[in-house]
């Protein structure tokens, strides 16, 4: 009922919007002789703070349409290589005519990003893809909203998630012999299982896979979103957040977890740093100041679009993930394509380097979460298994932004490159190196570095090392 009463609601504001939108256009004309007294203005300002404020965001687009490699600008064509009821496999293909940066592009090494299914549209990492393309081949899972899945497009498991990351890891290793894996947040537990379940089968597995900011071990430093998994019981979860579908969309029907519940615990998060950037907007408007008033748009067209999860999927990661902590037990079984059942194991991947991305102020995944994936994964030799922290940096700052252009791109990109195929390893050398010339220093695991005063870890140097042994991490925490 409450699906059909906020779609009511919605329905019944979309009007009003669209009239704010055009009296704000219309006070705002440079040719209105009365839109420029400051009561003019406030009132252009104020219908157009209500209409952002009361329309409905769609899915936005990538939008990439060219990136720089250097000096050359490549031409970027976004097309569907998979097509599957929850997901698509999204390709960015560069183009170019100059023969050099051509030859370049052919030889950089195969990157899978596989964003987060977690309310919000895989274009949240715009910024990550824009990134990578400058060095990479990059594929990207694009998740549907499921209220647009019709029902007969069957049922979607956390299982059918892990089944899903598989096939799209064994579609870019068809085409290039093998390829680099990322995952962002919530994915990071669906994508060590899937890699799991690929080395426990003697498939060949990933050359690398990165890992950044995601519930791992969702025991350690527990934040705001793990509380609420675990002081409500998985019945709770049932029966106060899962809706159907309501009739007017093509999944009418569907059980889900509604992307406006979403967006409102986004938003209960953090309501008074929300309130004060749309008053800055507000005052932004009256003062024509451009740069921030589309940079406002630009963050709040993206953070208020939200997609519906399937039921199933839901619950199941609130339960595995958060509750059950299946993963680090290990005592989760997936389902396979073929009915099969089959233990998660991690410490049985021996040929995939790995690594780990924390930040340091992250209040989504709390400190040590991501790390904890070294624990896991015993098989994989300790120079090929690195830890990042990024002082300074939250949730989004490790994978948007100055922090993850500056900071953690240049990690990213030379770990995977250390473990490319030697024909990528020539693809940008003057970069490799300067990279490589980047002064590095040890940074301690998250359970040792817990006692240590916030200031002084922010003020240490960025750095990268191979987590302590099982043991020496629980002597810390002692």
């Amino acid at each position: 009922m409450l699906y059909q009463i906020y779609e009511t609601q919605r329905s019944f504001m979309e009007p009003f919007s669209d009239l704010a939108q055009t009296a704000a256009k219309l006070l705002s004309n440079p040719g209105n002789l009365a839109g420029q007294t400051p009561l003019t203005q406030r009132m252009a300002a104020g219908y157009d703070l209500f209409h952002r404020l009361g329309k409905d965001y769609e899915k936005p687009e990538f939008g990439i349409r060219t990136v720089d490699v250097d000096g050359v600008d490549v031409a970027i064509h976004e097309r569907i290589e998979i097509k599957k009821p929850f997901c698509e496999l999204l390709r960015f293909k560069r183009y170019s005519d100059d023969t050099a940066t051509l030859s370049k592009l052919k030889s950089q090494p195969p990157v899978l990003i596989v964003a987060p299914l977690s309310g919000h549209y895989a274009t949240l990492l715009r910024d990550t893809v824009r990134t990578m393309l400058g060095d990479h081949k990059v594929y990207i899972t694009d998740w549907k909203n499921a209220r647009l899945v019709p029902l007969e497009d069957g049922e979607f498991h956390l299982d059918d998630y892990i089944n899903y990351v598989q096939e799209f890891i064994r579609h870019v290793q068809s085409i290039y012999g093998n390829c680099h894996v990322v995952s962002v947040c919530q994915p990071t537990v669906p994508v060590l299982a899937a890699i799991s379940l690929m080395a426990s089968r003697g498939e060949k597995t990933p050359l690398t896979m990165t890992m950044m900011g995601g519930p791992i071990d969702a025991r350690k430093s527990p934040t705001a979103v793990n509380n609420l998994a675990t002081t409500k019981g998985f019945d709770w979860f049932e029966n106060n957040v899962i809706y159907r579908v309501p009739g007017n969309f093509p999944g009418a029907g569907r059980r889900v977890y509604p992307g406006f519940l979403q967006h409102t615990g986004f938003v209960a998060m953090n309501p008074d740093r929300h309130a004060n950037s749309h008053y800055d907007y507000f005052k932004d408007l009256i003062k024509g100041d451009d740069a921030s008033i589309e940079a406002h748009r630009k963050f709040y067209d993206e953070y208020n679009a939200v997609l519906d999860m399937d039921a199933d999927y839901y619950l199941e990661t609130i339960r595995t993930v958060f509750q059950d902590f299946n993963l680090v037990y290990g005592t989760w079984n997936v389902k396979g394509v073929d009915g099969r059942i089959e233990l998660v194991r991690p410490q049985v991947i021996t040929t995939t380097a790995m690594l780990t991305v924390e930040g340091e102020l992250d209040d989504i995944s709390g400190s040590g979460q991501t790390a904890a994936a070294h624990d896991l994964c015993t098989g994989i030799a300790k120079k090929d298994s690195q830890h990042l922290e990024v002082p300074g940096a939250g949730h989004y700052g490790i994978f948007s932004g100055r922090r993850w252009r500056e900071v953690v791109y240049p990690q990213v990109r030379q770990f995977i490159l250390s473990h490319a195929p030697q024909a990528a390893k020539v693809a940008r050398p003057a970069q490799a190196v300067k990279a490589a010339a980047q002064p590095v220093v040890a940074v301690k695991r998250a359970a040792a570095k817990a006692a240590q005063p916030a200031r002084k870890v922010a003020a240490k140097a960025l750095a990268v090392k191979t987590p302590k042994a099982k043991t020496a991490s629980r002597k810390a925490k002692a």
